[in-house]
């Protein structure tokens, strides 16, 4: 098994090249996506400033609560509401830096104050989101979503349920 193993003062870049690493050698031969995606989440919160790190999985119209490291979270997320469900309504990455700013922002943590949300899309389907948080303002850039990017490509490819 790969481990995540950070070398001290690395940058953003080499941080997603070894985060992409781990994260492809944890998936390689486990079928099972809620083990998949708890020990991915573990991964994620371990990146600099990230708070809260997790998933959403689509269930209906509905993100629903997936595995996540963190404090408690909302557990139904209606299409288009917040970051999480703006972010899968537009099928596109949202990086908030700071979340007071983001119109119907829903404050499931109120020490949160930036995000990064990007959709995992399989051909037409959104199949949920990956969701980081901060209690750092401006904590993520656009660098911090094409990196999370190419992960939710990877976490797409993953068995999940029809």
């Amino acid at each position: 098994m790969h481990t995540w193993n950070l070398p001290a003062g690395a940058d953003r870049a080499e941080i997603y090249t070894e985060l992409l690493a781990t994260a492809q050698a944890l998936v390689d031969g486990e079928p099972d996506l809620m083990a998949n995606l708890a020990n991915l989440a573990a991964c994620l919160k371990q990146l600099p400033g990230v708070s809260w790190a997790g998933f959403y999985r689509r269930v209906g119209d509905d993100l629903v609560l997936g595995p996540f490291q963190g404090k408690l979270a909302c557990t139904r997320i209606a299409p288009g509401k917040g970051v999480c469900g703006t972010a899968a309504a537009r099928r596109e990455a949202l990086v908030v830096p700071d979340v007071e700013a983001f119109p119907g922002h829903i404050a499931c943590d109120a020490d949160s104050r930036s995000e990064v949300v990007v959709p995992i899309v399989r051909g037409e389907r959104v199949l949920g989101v990956i969701d980081l948080d901060s209690d750092r303002l401006a904590n993520f850039d656009d660098r911090d979503a094409e990196h999370l990017t190419r992960l939710a490509a990877l976490v797409a490819g993953l068995d999940w349920p029809a």
